[in-house]
């Protein structure tokens, strides 16, 4: 049962048309209300975010920077340390020159003293006739030596021989 009243004023419409209206506004409104508490969960949210967001982006800067330094110092550092490996390279460099220029004059003193040790042993070689003469001459002192203690001991009786003697007639000499 439709009690409309066909009028353009909006008042006197039906209490169905008024129901529906009054559907559609508490839609709107609980629409407008959902989104509103959207809207508030959503700000809530972010201020949250924005607590632990901005502090960790200001620290990643941070620490950023503080990357850029190392590594800017580092590659000081490094650029330093290639410098006085160049260098140091260069004074070895010449060092080692010098070591094999040594290395090579020493090469030349060794054959020269091989040379000289070969000559000593050819001059050892003829000495050898000479060491029998010396072994003949060894032998020969070895006999002196035998002979003169052999006449050491006879002059030494012959001194106790003359001696008890002499001490004897020494007593009766005023000298």
């Amino acid at each position: 049962m439709n009690t409309e009243i066909p009028t353009g004023d909006p008042l006197s419409k039906g209490a169905s048309d008024l129901e529906a209206m009054d559907a559609d506004a508490t839609d709107s409104r609980l629409n407008a209300f959902a989104i509103d508490r959207l809207s508030q969960a959503f700000e809530t949210s972010a201020k949250r975010w924005e607590l632990i967001v901005y502090p960790s982006l200001f620290a990643f800067i941070i620490l950023a920077a503080y990357g850029f330094y190392l590594i800017f110092s580092l590659a000081k550092d490094v650029h330093y340390l290639s410098i006085s490996v160049d260098t140091n390279m260069t004074v070895m460099a010449s060092n080692m020159q010098s070591v094999s220029d040594n290395m090579a004059q020493m090469s030349r003193n060794v054959r020269a003293m091989s040379v000289s040790v070969d000559s000593m042993a050819r001059d050892v070689n003829t000495l050898e006739p000479m060491l029998t003469s010396i072994q003949n001459m060894d032998r020969s002192m070895q006999n002196m030596t035998l002979a003169t203690s052999s006449m050491r001991d006879d002059m030494a009786i012959m001194n106790q021989s003359i001696s008890r003697p002499a001490q004897f007639m020494n007593r009766f000499m005023p000298w």
